[in-house]
């Protein structure tokens, strides 16, 4: 027996088979996931705002990433700075994505400055400033499902996920593994902090990723939306 020859099969046939155990562990697990959980039905589009564009900037049919960064744009540098590193340039290539930060009238020589700060002459195609009165920049806002009050200078540390119809996304249950072994009382994440890294590189990209997979499973047709859990607003409101 040429044992050279049956050693080199052998690691040809390991080589062949190995990728194809992995897919074949990884098909259900990318077909029977849990989409990402709808928190919110009533997001308000910003027809009224405006921007340095020639198309209108809206919510309505595109995957959005909102912010707000306040009268006072430059304070916001660091969420700015972690929210186009860890997800901006992630995403930036999937189909109608877009980060979209709602700023005050005036504010718009500020909001030069900050690009200036962040794009490092990279492409910001798909991250748009839009402007708009305070009181309209108010109005989105508690339009959103948050535990968080918009600050006097209309800023926020986080960031939402706001869908192509308009819904917000986020998780209706947030606890960790430990804390449902002990039963803790539910809490959800409606929004994402920009100033803690780690919420979003380990909550905020999965999360974006899960709704991404989502909707081309919906292009595809692949989708059950019976796996949905939308009826769960109901039930997590009365809370």
């Amino acid at each position: 027996m040429d044992y050279k020859k049956v050693s080199r099969y052998v690691v040809l046939g390991i080589l062949f088979f190995l990728p194809v155990t992995f897919l074949l562990f990884l098909y259900p697990a990318t077909h029977n996931y849990t989409p990402l959980d709808i928190v919110n039905e009533s997001v308000l589009d910003i027809e009224a705002f405006t921007a340095d564009t020639d198309d209108p900037i809206l919510l309505k049919d595109h995957i959005t990433v909102l912010g707000f960064f306040g009268d006072n744009p430059e304070q916001s540098s660091t969420i700015a700075l972690n929210l186009k590193e860890l997800v901006y340039d992630k995403f930036k290539g999937f189909k109608r994505f877009q980060v979209v930060v709602l700023m005050p009238k005036g504010s718009e020589e500020a909001v030069k400055v900050l690009k200036a700060e962040i794009s490092s002459y990279q492409d910001l195609r798909f991250w748009h400033f839009v402007y708009g009165e305070p009181a309209d920049i108010k109005r989105i806002y508690f339009s959103l499902k948050t535990k968080e009050n918009l600050s006097n200078n209309l800023t926020s540390n986080q960031v939402f996920v706001v869908d192509k119809d308009l819904n917000q996304r986020g998780r209706l249950d947030d606890r960790t593994d430990s804390e449902l072994e002990k039963d803790k009382a539910v809490y959800g994440l409606y929004g994402y902090n920009c100033i803690e890294v780690s919420e979003i590189k380990n909550k905020m990209s999965d999360d974006l990723r899960i709704l991404f997979t989502e909707y081309r499973q919906k292009r595809k047709g692949d989708f059950d939306p019976s796996s949905s859990r939308t009826e769960d607003i109901s039930v997590e409101n009365k809370k």
